[in-house]
């Protein structure tokens, strides 16, 4: 059976990033993925550009997953758009805690996405397929890695359908994760997210900000080649292509790419992985 495999977009800003969406899409959609799954900003900050983003692809006859996140909102807001998805035909959704944009004290309705899912849950029964966030390196902000899988379980309890990870480049992270996850009696697929490397300065600042490792003898190779794009792009390659090809041999339910709005190297990557 060929591993699922999902791609990720942020709502554009502009006009000319719209069409350069566009365009990323098209050619993604070659790769007939299980979705296309769109970011929400910090606060719901990006709420307006998601929502036609996503009516957009789904309007194309492709599926398409938004990213809801519930910090600083209302069970009013979010009944509101829950409806605006179900009347659009959309049946999966990302459940996201999100960030609290700077300068907001007050976390709104809900403070946790496991309060989240279960609010999906109870306003629209089985019409939506939820994914949560999952995090083999351990989320920043958690007091413990056992803090964090129960947290975890909390949002697989009330009622999500499968996780996408954070991006990582230590596969051995995940597959503890996994099996810790296991262990605690969570069932659902957990799919590891993959960031494709385009610019290392770029990938090295996410990272620190995430808290996802940049394994040494990768960070030291990288900076080997200074301002070389091509050999970044070349090694970058290598080294997600092989971390996917080993998830995938170790049973991984499948791949969700983080695109940043370009599909040249996930086509890449996908192309040499014969999906």
């Amino acid at each position: 059976m060929k591993p699922e495999i999902s791609f990720e977009f942020f709502p554009p800003q502009t006009a000319e990033g719209a069409e350069k969406l566009r365009a990323t899409r098209r050619q993604l959609a070659q790769l007939k993925p299980a979705f296309f799954s769109c970011t929400f900003g910090a606060g719901g900050s990006t709420r307006d550009r998601t929502l036609e983003t996503v009516l957009e692809i789904q309007a194309e006859g492709l599926p398409a997953a938004p990213h809801l996140s519930c910090i600083g909102s209302t069970r009013e807001n979010i009944r509101a758009v829950l409806e605006r998805y179900q009347a659009a035909g959309i049946r999966r959704i990302v459940a996201l805690r999100g960030d609290l944009p700077s300068g907001m004290a007050d976390p709104g309705e809900f403070r946790y996405a496991n309060e989240l899912v279960a609010f999906i849950r109870a306003e629209t029964g089985d019409w939506f397929h939820i994914e949560v966030a999952a995090y083999p390196e351990y989320h920043p902000q958690a007091k413990s890695p056992r803090d964090d899988l129960l947290n975890f379980k909390r949002k697989v309890d009330a009622g999500a359908d499968s996780a996408i990870t954070q991006y990582f480049y230590n596969a051995d992270a995940y597959a503890h994760f996994v099996d810790a996850a296991q262990a605690l009696g969570i069932a659902v697929p957990i799919v590891p997210g993959i960031m494709p490397i385009a610019s290392f300065s770029k990938i090295a600042r996410f990272s620190d900000a995430c808290g996802t490792e940049i394994p040494r003898w990768m960070r030291k190779k990288f900076e080997s080649f200074g301002d070389d794009a091509a050999s970044v792009r070349s090694f970058g390659l290598d080294v997600v292509t092989a971390l996917c090809e080993r998830l995938l041999a170790n049973g991984a339910p499948g791949l969700h790419f983080y695109t940043l709005n370009q599909a040249g190297l996930t086509s890449t990557i996908c192309q040499r992985l014969g999906l």
